[in-house]
């Protein structure tokens, strides 16, 4: 049996030229009827001459011997219509374009081609809905796709390459000339270019461009699960539609994936994977939101509603898209690993073009795993397998302007260092202008209340710009000295001079919101500051040597509080409940405790009785209600008395971020373990081996006496010695937990020369500590010693 060949035609009547595509074995009549949709002429009053001859309604195109390109005529009265200038622009590009196919030389042609684009979509009526809709509906209606498309397929070169410059001179107008309100009536007919341009060849360079444009446009068109296929530019784009550039896009990304197994030589710029992303998300929206089948879909799809039915086919192949990508993906991420072992690092960002875009890809994977039974599962198993490539992706090619919630969500699958990095950058980087600083001056015996003036009352978005910092009366100023003043009124919030936080009894450097803080007038103000502060030194990472109770951790991240986590805040508290819940029931039952719901609290020197629930103080604790009693007892005492004080915190803490609603999300994304290390830094003494590896000279050498001296001299110091020693030298107070290689830059000793009578300095903005060339280590004993001393480092280096 014979194929019917597709054939492409012009159709000339009254000075207009419409284009046809249709099969040779389609008969006359069919084309009678689609002029009669495009022009409204009746279908008796049509007459079609071609060579000469009336073409008869019930012969074939072939049996008319139609060939591609022809020229018909019709004879009838063309109706008039509501947008006559728009036809007339049209119906001369198609006539131009006919006679470049019939091989006519045109002067200026593609100049032309490009002014009617331009003119044409530039007087589209912009407040008109309709009437916007019926002047882009012509593009579809004269099939202008179609007719540029046949000047593309033409072998003469000058009419291909004018037709490719007036493509994606429509492409780029469509942005250009159009608000973004209508760039939606613009899909349908970059989508037709599409489907012509793919029967030449899938990797021809202008249907990629256009595949990318069309894939760009679907932020702002319509998808529906299944979608009347009309030429209307106002209608709905299906997934039938949409599912053939995904897959399409998927085979050519897994055939990538497969390469960079085998070689870390370039593999092209991997735009694909951008595609695959635009197409596959409001196809995955669809799905997810479609109630025509039970969520999370079961494989082999059975007894569905008819409209599922219809898509039954790529409902399946997207599966069969994720299970082939996500396999690629493991193996991928396990070369990674044999890669890192094998000490490929140094190369990694050169050799491996390929690696930045695994996120990108892990993460559509993801999406489409929520849609299929059981292949969630599937998809972080494979992911907590390949922990150190997933971690080591997320560090060096994680960015800001991209989401990475995905992640985050579960955070037991990733390392500190990658869960600190996703984190951070909720934070807005800070910025080193000096225009657009919060400057401070600051008098240090008014530490506290003058920050607070300051922090308290800026406006967030000033804090973001970063901080300018100088205490009165000093010459120092830069980021040494604001690391220097982030240590100080830390520790000046958290005092336990000052009622703003208790201290856990075994650990005093954890702490919670005093309930008591009311004696304080401004205290909801102050931990609204309190959050700002430990806010601004977590972005401006700065360890400064506090953490916080597990409490008070949990609160900020909005989970609730059991008895296991109140261990370090009241130890008392804890070794009760536990005891009463491990009482045999029989002792608890003979009430021998006298327990009721109520809790005893001070308040100003002053004791008095709450009720833990209605009625609480005649509701007797047995064997029964034990359970409850625990839990309405802890959350008396860490939730509800502290509940306006963790809110007021959460409120500063939020304001320091890019966004105010991730501040829980912040917290639900760390374990309380990687905020210590954050805030606190590493409790570990100091390393000499490792400060010194960190270490470089100028007009010094490292085989010189001084410098030989200097590490003696710093090995036989006490623990506290050596902290006081880095505070003068850097304004670091607490290391971070990677030591020495998780400072901001280098240390340096520089060779000074000051008289050898004078004590050491330094420059804590650059690392820098400067002496001169002591004669003995007797001497730069004496001169170490005093700067070792506690309150001398405070505040003793320049700048």
């Amino acid at each position: 049996m014979a194929f019917a060949s597709r054939l492409q035609f012009f159709v000339r009547t009254d000075g207009k030229t419409l284009v046809f595509r249709a099969n040779s074995s389609d008969t006359v009549r069919s084309v009678h009827e689609r002029i009669h949709l495009i022009t409204k002429i009746p279908v008796v009053e049509q007459r079609l001459i071609y060579r000469g001859k009336q073409l008869q309604c019930d012969k074939s195109l072939a049996e008319c011997s139609i060939q591609n390109d022809a020229c018909l005529h019709l004879v009838g009265r063309m109706r008039s219509t509501g947008h006559s200038k728009a036809w007339r622009i049209i119906d001369d590009m198609i006539s131009l374009v006919r006679r470049l196919c019939e091989g006519e030389t045109v002067p200026y042609a593609l100049k032309t081609i490009r002014t009617k684009i331009s003119e044409y979509l530039s007087m589209t009526p912009k407040d008109d809905d309709d009437a916007a809709t019926g002047h882009l509906q012509l593009f579809m209606s004269f099939s202008v796709p179609a007719a540029l498309v046949m000047l593309y397929m033409s072998p003469i070169r000058d009419n291909k390459e004018h037709a490719e410059e007036s493509i994606r001179h429509f492409l780029e107008s469509c942005i250009t000339e159009l608000p973004k309100s209508l760039r939606s009536r613009c899909a349908p007919i970059v989508l037709e270019f599409c489907n012509l341009l793919r029967r030449i060849a899938s990797d021809d360079p202008l249907y990629l461009s256009c595949r990318s444009s069309f894939g760009s446009m679907m932020k702002v068109i319509k998808v529906r699960w299944v979608s009347k296929h009309t030429e209307s530019v106002k209608r709905a784009i299906s997934i039938k539609e949409i599912f053939p550039f995904v897959k399409e896009l998927a085979d050519k990304l897994s055939k990538d994936l497969e390469l960079s197994l085998h070689t870390i030589a370039s593999l092209g710029t991997w735009s694909d994977v951008h595609d695959f992303k635009m197409f596959l998300r409001p196809l995955r929206t669809v799905m997810s939101g479609y109630k025509g089948f039970k969520h999370p879909i079961s494989l082999p799809m059975e007894n569905e509603h008819r409209h599922v039915l219809l898509c039954k086919e790529e409902v399946e192949l997207l599966y069969q898209v994720f299970e082939d990508v996500l396999k690629k993906m493991g193996e991928c991420l396990f070369r990674m690993e044999q890669w890192l072992s094998a000490n490929v690092s140094g190369e990694i960002d050169i050799a491996c073009p390929a690696w930045p875009q695994y996120l990108t890809i892990l993460k559509e994977l993801n999406g489409i795993s929520k849609l299929y039974l059981g292949s969630e599962e599937e998809f972080w198993t494979i992911l907590s397998m390949r922990k150190r490539a997933l971690c080591m992706l997320v560090v060096r090619y994680a960015k800001r302007s991209a989401d990475h919630k995905w992640l985050l969500e579960r955070k037991d699958i990733m390392d500190f260092e990658s869960r600190r990095h996703l984190v951070m950058m909720m934070f807005p980087e800070v910025k080193r202008d000096f225009q657009e600083q919060h400057e401070m001056l600051i008098d240090r015996s008014q530490l506290l209340s003058e920050s607070f003036d300051y922090i308290a009352n800026a406006k967030a978005e000033s804090l973001h710009g970063g901080i300018l910092m100088e205490f009165k009366n000093e010459e120092a100023t830069g980021p040494g000295v604001l690391r220097e003043w982030f240590v100080l009124v830390c520790q000046a919030i958290f005092n336990q001079q000052n009622p703003l936080f208790v201290a856990c009894p075994n650990d005093r450097r954890r702490f919670y919101p005093n309930p008591a803080s009311t004696v304080e007038p401004l205290h909801l103000k102050y931990f609204n500051f309190s959050g700002r502060m430990i806010g601004l030194a977590l972005m401006h990472k700065v360890q400064v040597g506090i953490v916080l109770d597990r409490v008070f951790f949990l609160q900020l991240g909005g989970y609730s509080i059991s008895l296991e986590d109140i261990r370090d805040a009241d130890p008392d508290m804890y070794n009760n409940c536990k005891w009463i819940l491990e009482r045999d029931p029989e002792y608890i039952d003979s009430d021998a405790l006298g327990l009721t719901f109520v809790r005893e609290v001070e308040e100003l020197g002053l004791r008095r009785v709450v009720e833990l629930c209605d009625g609480g103080k005649g509701m007797v604790v047995n064997s029964k209600n034990r359970n409850d009693y625990v839990d309405l007892l802890i959350k008396h005492k860490f939730v509800t008395s502290i509940s306006q004080q963790v809110s007021r915190f959460a409120q500063g803490f939020g304001d320091m971020l890019s966004d105010l609603r991730l501040q829980k999300f912040f917290f639900q994304s760390l374990e309380l373990e990687d905020i210590d290390q954050m805030l606190h830094g590493s409790g570990n003494d100091i390393s000499v081996e490792d400060w010194k590896a960190h270490t470089e000279y100028n007009g010094y050498k490292s085989n010189d006496s001084q410098i030989d001296w200097f590490w003696k001299i710093v090995r036989k110091m006490s623990p506290q010695q050596k902290k006081n020693i880095l505070f003068f030298w850097t304004s670091v107070k607490y290391l971070p937990v990677e030591g020495f290689r998780g400072l901001a830059s280098r240390l340096y000793i520089y060779k000074s020369m000051e008289d050898i009578s004078h004590l050491p300095s330094s420059h804590t903005c650059f690392y820098r500590l400067c002496f001169p060339p002591y004669p003995s280590m007797t001497i730069m004993e004496q001169r170490l010693s005093i700067i070792a001393q506690e309150h001398v480092g405070c505040s003793f280096g320049t700048y």
